[in-house]
Formats: structure tokens, C-alpha cells, sequence
């Protein structure tokens, strides 16, 4: 079995951890390919920049994924009410994708969390497409209940589910 570890990013890797979340959005389909928002994906060293906790899956030296812990009122931040922290923008390399439990996703999901607790949040939430089955299963097997009074529409055609998750 390989070494999976979370750390925090480098600024050496913002430019491909943004290659890296666009690649898997449009795997997993949750972005179509000429999407604009692929440019606001690519944005991780603005994300950065900002006060956010940009998080990278590493495993065996290599980069498997990434995702984004955005702490209340932080300008990355779009769900989080007062007390909690949210995380977005999570991605998971193509070739590593599928790893069930105890895989990149779940790993990165953890430290979201412990991130979360660590800034003081009480709820962790995070927002997911509609149609992401995949991404459902797993914040449910995870603990994270659905919040539908909290889903939103940020542009026309786009369904986010809100799903949160007590921490503290």
C-alpha cells in the first residue's frame, strides 16, 4: 500500500493544482469542458492569497488532489454561515479516482474537517452539483447530512446541494 498524506500546498503548485481541478471536474462531469468557471477554478493562488487553506493529497511524491477549507466570511467562502468553515473546490486526479474508503477523497475530506475544527468552526459544509452521485455517496458515508433550506443556484443551470457536517 502507498503513503497518502494531506499537507498544505505549495505556491509552486497553485498553477497545476488548477489544471488538476478542472481535469477533474470535467471527469467526473461536474463542469462541462468550455465552462467558464474553469478560469475561477485555476484561481488558487488568489484562493490562496485570500486566507484560505489550500490542501494537497500527495502520494508517493506525487500530487493526487486538492481541495480548499474557506473559513466563514472569507471571500472564497459562499455557504459558510458564522461559526462554520466550508471547503470547495475538491479534486481528485483522474488515475487516482475510485479509491472508496481510506481513498484520496475520503483523505482529503478529513482534513477539510480537521481544518474546520482547527479554525473553530462548530459545522463544516460544502456545496456539490446536482447530478454528482458520486460525491453524495460519499459525504453521506462520511456523516455529512443534507441542508436542502441552504441549496442555491449560482448561475442559471447549475444546482448546488448543500451537505454539513458538526465538528465541535
Amino acid at each position: 500500500m502507498s503513503d497518502l498524506r494531506v499537507r498544505p500546498a505549495r505556491a509552486d503548485e497553485y498553477a497545476a493544482l488548477g489544471e488538476l481541478i478542472v481535469e477533474s471536474y470535467v471527469v467526473a462531469e461536474a463542469l462541462d469542458p468550455d465552462d467558464d468557471y474553469q478560469e475561477s477554478l485555476r484561481r488558487v493562488a488568489d484562493r490562496a492569497a485570500s486566507g484560505a487553506h489550500v490542501l494537497v493529497a500527495e502520494r508517493d511524491g506525487a500530487v493526487v488532489g486538492t481541495a480548499c477549507v474557506t473559513p466563514y466570511g472569507t471571500e472564497w467562502s459562499e455557504v459558510a454561515r458564522p461559526g462554520e468553515s466550508e471547503f470547495r473546490m475538491l479534486a481528485v486526479a483522474p488515475a487516482a479516482m475510485g479509491g472508496g474508503p481510506g481513498g484520496v477523497a475520503e483523505a482529503l475530506v478529513a482534513a477539510c474537517v480537521e481544518q474546520g475544527r482547527a479554525d473553530g468552526a462548530h459545522t463544516v459544509a460544502i456545496s456539490v452539483v446536482d447530478h454528482n452521485s458520486r460525491a453524495h455517496r460519499l459525504y453521506r458515508r462520511l456523516g455529512f447530512t443534507r441542508a436542502p433550506d441552504r441549496d442555491w443556484t449560482p448561475v442559471p443551470g447549475v444546482s448546488l446541494e448543500v451537505y454539513t457536517l458538526p465538528v465541535g
